[in-house]
């Protein structure tokens, strides 16, 4: 089935072809192998891989009804080189970022030197003062980072938005790749495609590095809201296949200032906590009282030294939209460095003169609140209708803080396998970094979502997106940050090695 170049009237950057009838040198080799497919095989490899993750369980919710998430069956695909500009880049911000809330949450040097107002952090809703003054033991609040990428018009990749809260979607990045490797095992044949599970074993050592010192023998946990969140499916997953317990808040206590797991034989100490949980609802006695599904005291135990909590409390004000423009500041402040890594230009509408020229151009802008995840009310300028146009005025005079506007970026294109042909659909990247506090991994490729739409520019799965496998090829001469350590150095579970075949079951979506 031969790939044919189509152009995108938005002026998007096509990652496959650099015109048409000539493919970028990375995408040669597939091209050639997919071109040997006919429509109906297509479609049934298609099939095979909506049937394989739903036996599998890898489904989202979606207007009230349980789908298997949406993978294309064609292949993203980043060179050697370009994915170690990309690694490099997304580990630079995360150091910065760790820096930033260690001094947010402590010194607050950032805020005498006159880099940024400090009501810009006390204003923002993910601000969490119970976090003031904890530090972890190896200094690491953001264990796991989730980096969002687009490519622009020119080709550049530039950062959309950062994740160092909760950070989800890596199951799919590992379900992908294994249904994919089933359903198109000679493409691997032809390329040297770096695997991505060895991400498990990565995040473990990086949880059992933040153990407190005084921990003998580390007891890790993974806290889940339980079977009802969307995310529930990579929960399971990840407690699985790095072999610890998968626990709500009913299976913890906190007593004396230590956190306990109830078991058949007894309770068990838990020295780090990897939460899905988000901070209103982790502690009621230092969030929302109402809470049911947190622990009770569980701040108070982080903050006695006896258990850490990962990723940190109180992180959620580095994920501040706001707070986002500052990200390239910060990595000259505290790193002294230059940045890798763009932001795309963005706007701050507390200044008044800068809050005047949007409002007074408004269909020009993309306009997102500072809080928003998964592409919940973002407001398209250019797609606006003249209702949603005045209402969005009103709420930014009412309150500027709550938005940031930003210029439109046409994502990137690429062939997407849509009925029985393939079309150009828009894409993002979601690179995931593991920080152990002496080093940050960034695992080779990443979530690629795309938006199975057409013309649609939200990629997000609860607005009906999808993803692709995402291959970083080692075909170059070139060591890169994503490469798979050997076999001996991956870190091994008290004598046992992290299960990474386990059936699973649960339901998940990127938060």
């Amino acid at each position: 089935m031969a790939v044919k170049f189509e152009s995108d009237a938005s002026g998007a950057w096509n990652e496959m072809f650099s015109a048409p009838g000539q493919a970028r040198p990375v995408y040669e080799r597939l091209l050639a192998d997919l071109d040997a497919y006919q429509p109906q095989e297509l479609r049934a490899r298609s099939e095979q891989l909506s049937r394989t993750f739903i036996d599998r369980g890898v489904t989202f919710a979606h207007s009230g009804e349980e789908r298997p998430f949406p993978l294309d069956l064609v292949p993203r695909i980043l060179g050697a080189l370009e994915w170690d500009r990309l690694a490099r880049g997304i580990a630079q911000r995360v150091r910065a970022l760790e820096a930033f809330l260690a001094d947010v949450y402590g010194a607050g040097r950032i805020f005498d030197e006159g880099l940024m107002p400090r009501s810009v952090i006390t204003s923002s809703p993910h601000y969490c003062r119970p976090a003031f003054g904890i530090s972890p033991p190896n200094d690491v609040r953001i264990a796991v980072a989730g980096i969002d990428l687009i490519r622009d018009e020119h080709g550049n990749f530039c950062v959309l938005e950062d994740n160092v809260r909760i950070p989800s979607g890596v199951s799919y990045v590992i379900e992908n790749r294994r249904a994919m490797t089933q359903a198109f095992s000679s493409l691997f044949s032809d390329h040297r495609v770096h695997p991505v599970d060895s991400y498990p074993s990565r995040l473990f050592a990086a949880l059992l590095a933040a153990a407190p010192r005084k921990a003998v023998d580390p007891v890790i946990v993974v806290l889940s809201p339980g079977v009802h969140n969307a995310a529930y499916f990579e929960h399971v997953l990840l407690a699985r296949m790095m072999g610890v317990e998968l626990v709500e808040g009913r299976d913890l206590v906190c007593r004396s200032n230590h956190v306990y797991m109830r078991t058949t034989n007894g309770e068990r100490a838990v020295h780090v906590i990897y939460r899905r949980v988000d901070d209103d609802w982790l502690d009621p006695l230092q969030f929302r009282p109402d809470s049911v599904i947190g622990v009770a005291g569980l701040v108070n135990a982080a903050r006695a030294g006896n258990v850490v909590i990962s990723n940190g409390i109180g992180n959620g004000v580095a994920d501040d939209k706001l707070v986002y423009t500052y990200v390239p500041e910060f990595i000259r402040f505290y790193l002294g460095e230059k940045p890798l890594l763009d932001n795309i230009e963005t706007h701050r509408l507390e200044d008044a003169a800068v809050r005047e020229a949007v409002l007074a151009s408004l269909a020009d802008y993309v306009l997102k609140p500072v809080d928003g995840s998964g592409g919940k009310g973002i407001v398209i300028g250019p797609q606006a209708t003249k209702t949603e146009l005045k209402a969005l005025r009103k709420a930014i005079a009412a309150a500027p803080r709550n938005f940031i506007a930003q210029r439109p970026v046409a994502l990137s294109t690429h062939p997407t396998f849509v009925g029985d042909s393939l079309a150009p659909r828009h894409i993002d990247l979601r690179p995931f970094a593991v920080n152990d506090g002496s080093d940050v991994w960034v695992l080779p490729g990443g979530l690629t979502r795309v938006a199975l739409g057409e013309g649609e520019l939200i990629v997000n799965s609860s607005r009906g997106g999808g993803s692709k496998d995402t291959w970083v090829i080692n075909d170059e001469a070139v060591a890169f940050r994503g490469a798979v350590p050997p076999a001996s150095s991956r870190p091994r579970r008290h004598g046992a090695a992290p299960r990474q075949n386990d059936e699973f079951v649960g339901a998940g979506d990127e938060q």
